[in-house]
């Protein structure tokens, strides 16, 4: 076997600032828990701030330092967001949230012996690993071994991008983690005083020690995990389940009532959502975002918005840029306190191939996502197409439809005979103006007339006879005549000239472009 540990060492402080705006992001910045720090960023650090110090201490070595409240469902879901990416590799996924004695780990696990030929490698594997994390916006610190526990100890204390922290080979993984210090194990934390003040600081120290006294000082636990982390024990895991829907909410750190605040908030939400996505290689086709007011009377407690797209996207960028042009027109009730984000709506479909050069595919994607942003900026029915009629009439063989509806079945069309169909084409060209009415023409000679000059009829007739069903009778002969300037007009004649609906004679019915 061969396990994957990926660690996040800054979870905590990273769930916390991401929801912050840009102007507060450049101060130090710590988190507290009963009154006490318990992480603390780089520049916190480096103004003396460090874990366990009272919050009156902290605010006294830095006045402008930022405090936030810690929070283990935050840290939760955005370890489970982790956890939803690495699903995409494999199966055998599991969360490894604590390192003993209450301390938090924060290590995702994957086994991947039986798919590295699929990804090409480990390399490749890693390389695709981190391609698919970095939205997340996390720092990581990655390692591996043949068991879980030893990867997990070994991305815990080493990077792989700082120094050697993979080994495939037993040995080779034992000898690694001898060099460990005795606080990675959960039991070498509790009792890491006793243990520095015996000169026990490596795990290869306790491996000197005779296991019957180490046990009757430290209890069993402090061995067995060593044995499980050197693979010597059983360690079995249980893997994560992929849920069938997402749903998380995040707390925003200040009243959010503008499109940048909520979108800062969102960006985190939407990330997680393609990281769950991922999982079944699939693209969102809608998401209802929901945000949290503060509870007053006459106001409701949140406000909901429902998108969804014409076409199904797994880009970060593209639903960011939809999602603001809809926050851009939705007016709310109160500022925002929290955000949620709920999806259970997943098309499995293979995604559009990256192409060099401009296809019809890549133009059709371009058209589609610039109708999703109209119809976000003006409404659904704010933004129509011209689609055909199954009817011979010029005036009736076109109608306007929303952007996004879909040619109906025949079924349909037997229901109602005015629906969009393919429309039946003509012997002859048809002009796309047509004329709101048609033009009663001057006659002279049995020849139209249009603007004082005689037309001249160059194609036709188109004959028409239509409408018997509906009451609005057409018998009509058409022709393409043209006119005194050189442009090409499309006219026609009544067929009966006694005919009350066109009143006889010759009719202007539209012009070619």
């Amino acid at each position: 076997m061969l396990w994957i540990a990926v660690h996040l060492p800054q979870l905590s402080l990273e769930t916390f600032a991401a929801t912050l705006e840009p102007g507060l992001r450049d101060r130090p910045l710590a988190l507290i828990e009963t009154h006490r720090i318990t992480h603390a960023d780089a520049r916190a650090a480096a103004l003396g701030i460090q874990p366990g110090l009272k919050r009156a201490t902290a605010l006294a070595l830095a006045a402008d330092l930022l405090l936030g409240q810690a929070d283990a469902v935050r840290d939760a879901q955005a370890l489970q967001a982790v956890a939803f990416a690495a699903l995409a590799f494999t199966p055998s996924v599991c969360i490894e949230s604590t390192a003993g004695a209450g301390v938090p780990a924060h290590v995702v696990l994957l086994e991947v012996e039986a798919c590295l030929r699929y990804f090409g490698g480990f390399r490749k594997l890693l390389e695709r690993l981190r391609e698919v994390l970095r939205p997340l916006g996390h720092r990581l610190q990655i390692a591996s071994a043949p068991a879980a526990r030893g990867a997990a100890l070994l991305a815990r204390w080493r990077d792989d991008l700082a120094c050697g922290a993979h080994s495939h080979d037993p040995a080779a993984s034992r000898a690694l983690l001898d060099d460990a210090p005795v606080w990675l194990l959960g039991p070498g934390r509790e009792h890491w005083e006793a243990l520095q003040g015996m000169g026990l600081h490596r795990l290869a120290d306790l491996r000197h020690l005779p296991r019957a006294g180490l046990a009757r000082r430290f209890g069993v636990d402090l061995l067995a995990d060593l044995d499980r982390a050197r693979g010597d024990a059983p360690d079995p895991r249980q893997p994560i389940i992929w849920p069938p829907a997402f749903d998380q909410r995040i707390e925003l750190f200040s009243r959010a009532d503008s499109v940048e605040q909520l979108l800062a908030g969102a960006r985190v939400l939407l990330a997680r959502l393609l990281a769950w996505a991922g999982v079944r290689h699939a693209r969102v086709a809608r998401f209802t975002l929901a945000m949290h007011h503060e509870a007053r009377q006459r106001i409701q407690s949140h406000s909901l918005l429902e998108i969804a797209l014409a076409e199904p996207s797994a880009e970060l960028a593209h639903l960011l840029a939809l999602l603001s042009e809809h926050l851009g027109r939705l007016p709310l009730s109160a500022p925002a306190l929290e955000l949620s984000l709920r999806c259970d709506a997943l098309v499995h479909a293979a995604p559009p191939n990256a192409q060099l050069f401009p296809t019809r595919g890549a133009e059709r994607e371009g058209l589609v996502r610039l109708v999703e942003r109209l119809q976000a900026r003006l409404g659904r029915e704010g933004v129509r197409r011209i689609a055909l009629v199954a009817d011979h009439r010029p005036e009736r063989a076109a109608a306007w439809v929303p952007a996004e509806a879909a040619v109906p079945t025949p079924a349909l069309a037997s229901a109602l005979p005015a629906m969009v169909q393919p429309g039946v084409a003509g012997t002859l060209a048809r002009p796309l103006w047509l004329l709101r009415e048609p033009l009663a023409l001057r006659e002279q000679a049995s020849r139209p007339w249009l603007d004082g000059a005689a037309l001249q009829l160059l194609a036709g007739p188109e004959r028409i006879e239509s409408g018997w069903w509906d009451g609005a009778l057409a018998s009509r002969d058409y022709f393409i005549a043209l006119a005194a300037d050189g442009a090409l007009v499309w006219i026609y004649r009544a067929r009966l000239p006694l005919q009350a609906i066109d009143g006889g004679g010759w009719f202007l019915q539209g012009r070619f472009a």
